[in-house]
């Protein structure tokens, strides 16, 4: 498994060893190769000869660190994820799955976005080079089992959130970003807290170890390139979830919205139909997965681990 040290190879590398017991698990990281030397991929390759990749390696980010480097997102990604794939497939790796982010859906899908939207116009235009980069995948597990009979495997994961995410300022998605400055704000008995736009957007979040637990039926029963949305399905607005983080991590302040600042798309929520069609569902309440996203930030940083 690449991508190993990551947020989602944290939660993925436990369920594949519990699935898996009688497989050995490689979970590699970036210390272990540099993917984007395309000999390191095949050393890697070579070194750990592996029946499956799961490929998780990536450039990711939030909105300000995409603004601030588009053309990294852009690069790094696509590099990466075509070297791996085509190594892969010259390897004689028997399956290949790999992940890409709900935010390669076009900025004007419309909710619930199913998977054949995918191809209904560009991404939002922010993240559009990472987001871009990321759904070539799709393209190349296509063309791939068309011409050669490979047998890979896209599944798109909503807004993820959960333990070992990253809570960096400039990186963090809008859970970890809230995480954190609740329980900064709340530490340094702040008299309010503001948090950008109008709040009103609505969003779809998935519990990282709901998708994680995922992956392993992946594995052993799906064999397609039709990529399959795994997320909760459900619809809770930016203001709801500040409220909900407030009363998780105990902010006794005021929450002010700062209208001057950009919404962004006002309705992103997950078709989960052909998820549940194979039987597959994320089914932890996003109060019970903030609950524990909140205890574990806390505890990560009383021990200097968590990323800032």
């Amino acid at each position: 498994m690449t991508g190993a040290s990551g947020f989602m190879g944290r939660h993925i590398a436990p369920a594949l060893a519990a699935a898996f017991p009688a497989s050995e698990i490689c979970p590699l990281g970036r210390k272990d190769y540099d993917l984007l030397d395309p000999a390191q991929v095949a050393h890697m390759l070579a070194d750990r000869r592996p029946d499956a990749v799961v490929h998780l390696a990536g450039k990711v980010g939030g909105i300000i660190a995409n603004k601030k480097y588009p053309a990294d997102f852009y690069y790094e990604n696509l590099l990466i994820n075509t070297q791996v794939f085509h190594a892969c497939f010259k390897a004689g790796v028997k399956k290949f799955l790999t992940v890409m982010g709900g935010c390669s859906y076009p900025a004007t899908a419309t909710s619930p976005i199913s998977e054949d939207q995918m191809w209904n116009g560009l991404p939002q235009q922010e993240s559009a080079p990472y987001s871009c980069a990321k759904k070539m995948m799709l393209i190349q597990s296509e063309s791939y089992r068309r011409q050669h009979g490979y047998n890979s495997i896209v599944v798109i994961p909503g807004n993820v959130y959960g333990e070992h995410d990253n809570f960096n300022e400039e990186y963090s998605h809008v859970i970890p970003a809230f995480v954190r400055r609740f329980i900064e704000s709340t530490d340094r008995k702040a008299p309010f807290i503001t948090c950008y736009g109008t709040g009103l957007p609505t969003r779809d979040f998935v519990y990282a170890g709901d998708v994680a637990a995922t992956i392993p039926w992946f594995l052993n029963n799906y064999d397609s390139s039709d990529p399959v949305n795994i997320s909760s399905g459900t619809r809770i607005s930016i203001r709801e979830l500040a409220e909900i983080l407030k009363a998780a991590t105990g902010f006794k302040g005021e929450i002010r919205w700062d209208t001057t600042k950009p919404d962004g798309q006002m309705d992103k929520i997950f078709d989960v139909t052909r998820l549940h069609r194979l039987g597959l569902s994320c089914p932890t309440p996003l109060r019970d997965g903030l609950r524990r996203t909140t205890a574990w930030f806390r505890e990560a940083r009383r021990q200097g681990t968590v990323r800032l």
